[in-house]
């Protein structure tokens, strides 16, 4: 398995659970460059997105920002999520992150 509902792939995210170091990919890319994003509550503006159209990436204060924000080949991940593939969640495979990991 390698995707997830946007609805709840979203609501793990607002709620910040289990979510930190998101790696995916688009398939519509035909290099596959990996992106990353997470939840990191100790910080002012806490969800971030590494590798998008922003150089050294960015940082929002609530996850519809991120979800929202068009910095993906200028769309938002919200937009593409259906090209969404997963690659890991805190560095475990998908089928392990729903396994293992508490969700909300």
């Amino acid at each position: 398995m390698d995707t997830l509902d946007f609805d709840y792939f979203f609501k793990q995210l607002k709620a910040g659970v289990s979510i930190d170091e998101t790696c995916f990919y688009f398939i519509d890319d035909p290099m596959e460059e990996e992106h990353y994003l997470g939840y990191l509550p100790e910080y002012e503006t806490p969800y971030w997105v590494g590798y998008c159209d922003i150089p050294d990436g960015t940082d929002f204060l609530t996850a519809e920002e991120l979800v929202d924000a068009k910095i993906f080949d200028g769309k938002s991940l919200k937009e593409r999520w259906e090209n969404v593939r997963i690659v890991s969640i805190w560095g475990i495979g998908l089928d392990g992150w729903l396994d293992c990991c508490h969700h909300v």
